[in-house]
């Protein structure tokens, strides 16, 4: 693989990383309307959610020779 082909895929992984586990959980705690209680679930579950994504996502490139 070619140098800036890993280099833009790397930092293309780690922007959505960042963005999925921690700003989109951070924008479910701030929501109102709701229980404190329940907007910790919601951020917890799409948390969970979102990391085996991207652990899936990183094996499915790996497998195709991307990463």
């Amino acid at each position: 693989m070619k140098t800036p082909r890993a280099i833009i895929t790397g930092v293309l992984v780690v922007i959505a990383a960042f963005v999925l586990l921690v700003i989109v959980p951070d924008q479910l705690l701030q929501l109102s309307g709701i229980d404190r209680s329940r907007r910790v679930l919601f951020a917890t579950v799409e948390f969970g959610v979102a990391l085996t994504a991207l652990l899936w996502g990183l094996r499915r490139l790996q497998a195709r020779h991307v990463l």
